[in-house]
C-alpha cells in the first residue's frame, strides 16, 4: 500500500511541478542551513574521550594573595609549578599529570631536511597511561626517568615519518635545541579535539610532534607556550620551583565519584596546610571538574555558534510554516479528487496516510537537496580564518541525523495538511462536479 501511495505522490509531483519544486526547495533551504550549523556545534561540543571523560578531572587550587578576594570566586584555571609538583610527589589518584606547552627546535640528521620548528608537551609519565594515548613503537618514559631528569622523548607519527620515514625509530637519537634526546616511543593517530587537556595553547587544530618530561624541559629551560597568571615577585624567573605564577596544568584519573570525593577532601587539606605555613592567603578553594565539566566552564563552544545555531533552527521552523501553507493549498485542489475515492470505498485513516506519504516524498527530495546546500555551507565554513574551521565535516551520525530530520520536519510539515485532507466530505464534493 505504501508503494502504491509513493506512486501516487509522484504523478502528483508531475501534475504540479511548480508547487512541488516549491515546497521542496523550502525545505532544502531550511535543512541545509540548519545541518551545517548542527555540524559545527556537533563537532565543537563534542566528548573528546568518550569511554572515561567522567573518570578524568582538571585540578584547581587558589594560591593567590588577599588582594581583589571575592568569597565564592573562582579560583586559578592553572597552578603554579610549586604545587604541580607538591601534588605530583603526594601521587593521591590513580594517574596524575602536570604540563604545559612548548616549542622546540629540531636539526634533523638527514641532509636534505632544515632545522625546523615544531610544537612539544612537557609533562609527566602518566599523561600516556591516563589518556590512553596509543602507541605505534615503544612505550613511555618510566617514572624514573621523570625524577631523573631523562633525556627521553616520545614523538608523534607525522614527525617519524618526516624524520625516519616511518620506521621503527625506538632508540634512535634526536637533536633538539642542542640537547641529544633518544627515542623511546612513537605515538599513533591521535588529536582529540577540542584539546581538552590544555585549552591555553588551542582548542582545536593538531596534537603536538614531541612529548618531552616535565622535569628535563625545567632542567633544561626550554621555551613553553601558553599564559600565565603572576601576582608577585618572581625575581625574573616566572617558571621557578617558588615563582608566584600559575602556569601549569594538572590532571588525575579518579576511578569512582567516591574517589572523587576523597581527592576533593584531600586538596582543601593541602590547601589549609599551605595556608598554615603562609604560602596561601585564602581560604581552602578548590575545583574538581571532570573532561565535560571543564569545557563547558571554559566556554569551549564559541557564542556566536550558538547563535548561529538557534537563528538555523528558528530559519528551519519558517521553512516548514511555508511547506505546511503549500500542502494545504495542494490538498485542499484535490478535493474533488479526494471525495471520489472517499465514495469509492477510501477510509479517512486511508487518505491520512497517503497525504503523509506524499509529504514524505517531498521531504526525502527536499533533504537530498539540502544535504547538498549543507556539504557547500560546511565547506564555505573550512575557508573561515577560525582554528576549527578545518573539522566541519559531515561524519555518518551527521548524516544519519540529516535525514531523520528532514523526515521528522516532512511529516510535521505534513500532518496539518493531512488531517485537512482527510475531513474532506464525499457528498459535497460530488454535489460540485
Amino acid at each position: 500500500m505504501l508503494a502504491y501511495y509513493f506512486r501516487l505522490a509522484l504523478r502528483s509531483f508531475r501534475r504540479n511541478r511548480v508547487l512541488t519544486a516549491l515546497m521542496v526547495l523550502a525545505i532544502a533551504l531550511g535543512i541545509g542551513a540548519s545541518m551545517t550549523t548542527l555540524t559545527v556545534f556537533h563537532v565543537l561540543s563534542g566528548d573528546p574521550i568518550p569511554h572515561k571523560s567522567d573518570r578524568l578531572f582538571s585540578v584547581q587550587v587558589d594560591p593567590r594573595t588577599m588582594l581583589g578576594y571575592q568569597p565564592g570566586e573562582e579560583p586559578e584555571d592553572q597552578m603554579t609549578r610549586f604545587d604541580a609538583e607538591a601534588l605530583l610527589r603526594e601521587r593521591q589518584a590513580k594517574h596524575q599529570a602536570v604540563m604545559t606547552g612548548g616549542g622546540v627546535t629540531i636539526e634533523p640528521d638527514k641532509a636534505a631536511l632544515r632545522p625546523f620548528d615544531t610544537d612539544a608537551r612537557y609533562t609527566s609519565n602518566d599523561f600516556f597511561a591516563m589518556f590512553d594515548t596509543p602507541f605505534l613503537y615503544g612505550r613511555a618514559w618510566s617514572a624514573n626517568e621523570d625524577e631523573g631528569r631523562g633525556r627521553v622523548a616520545v614523538i608523534s607519527r607525522t614527525l617519524n615519518q618526516k624524520l625516519f620515514d616511518g620506521a621503527d625509530s625506538i632508540g634512535r637519537t634526536i637533536r633538539m635545541d642542542a640537547t641529544a634526546f633518544t627515542v623511546v616511543g612513537v605515538l599513533d593517530e591521535w588529536n582529540p579535539n577540542p584539546h581538552f587537556y590544555d585549552l591555553e595553547t588551542g582548542r582545536y587544530g593538531g596534537s603536538e610532534d614531541v612529548y618531552l618530561p616535565f622535569s628535563t624541559a625545567m632542567d633544561l629551560k626550554l621555551g613553553r607556550n601558553g599564559n600565565m597568571n603572576c601576582w608577585g615577585n618572581s625575581n625574573g624567573d616566572e617558571t621557578g620551583i617558588n615563582a608566584p605564577c600559575t602556569w601549569l596544568q594538572y590532571w588525575v584519573e579518579l576511578p569512582s565519584a567516591g574517589d572523587a570525593d576523597d581527592y576533593r577532601a584531600y586538596l582543601n587539606n593541602y590547601s589549609a596546610q599551605q595556608k598554615a605555613a603562609g604560602r596561601f592567603q585564602r581560604p581552602p578553594n578548590v575545583r574538581l571538574r571532570n573532561v565535560m565539566e571543564w569545557l563547558d566552564y571554559n566556554q569551549v563552544v564559541p557564542s556566536d555558534v550558538r547563535l548561529q545555531l538557534w537563528l538555523a533552527m528558528g530559519f528551519l521552523l519558517v521553512c516548514l510554516i511555508n511547506t505546511v501553507g503549500l500542502l494545504l493549498a495542494k490538498f485542499l485542489r484535490r478535493s474533488g479528487e479526494i471525495g471520489v475515492r472517499r465514495a469509492l470505498g477510501a477510509s479517512r485513516a486511508q487518505i491520512f496516510l497517503q497525504s503523509l506519504v506524499e509529504a514524505g516524498t517531498v521531504g526525502l527530495a527536499g533533504g537530498v537537496l539540502g544535504l547538498g546546500l549543507a556539504a557547500l555551507g560546511l565547506y564555505a565554513v573550512r575557508q573561515q580564518p577560525v582554528e576549527y574551521a578545518k573539522l566541519a565535516t559531515l561524519d555518518g551520525q551527521m548524516l544519519l541525523l540529516t535525514f531523520a530530520l528532514t523526515l521528522v520536519a516532512s511529516l510535521l510539515a505534513g500532518f496539518l495538511p493531512a488531517l485537512r485532507a482527510m475531513q474532506v466530505a464525499p457528498a459535497i464534493q460530488l454535489k460540485t462536479q
